[in-house]
């Protein structure tokens, strides 16, 4: 399973849809994601990527870490998964 599939899976299940209804360009908001979902979705795929996302719960907007849609999330973890395997 791709980055983008683990990705989408997570965020479908935190947004309680299917995968298919998670396209690249849903914003959160789109799929209903508050910002407690949205924290458990960071979390989720911390754990599933065994990364460290730079993520400050309470100024989502301002960190590093793009999360104004799905596929710019995803962009962020394939960035982070791919310096881990840098370092």
């Amino acid at each position: 399973m791709s980055i983008e599939d683990r990705v989408i899976r997570i965020i479908a299940e935190q947004a309680v849809l299917e995968p298919s209804d998670v396209t690249p360009d849903s914003t959160l908001d789109d799929l209903g994601i508050d910002s407690l979902g949205l924290v458990e979705s960071i979390f989720a795929i911390e754990e599933e990527f065994d990364i460290s996302v730079p993520f400050n719960a309470n100024e989502p907007t301002e960190g590093d870490f793009d999360i104004s849609t799905v596929a710019a999330i995803v962009t962020g973890v394939k960035t982070l998964v791919a310096d881990q395997t840098k370092a």
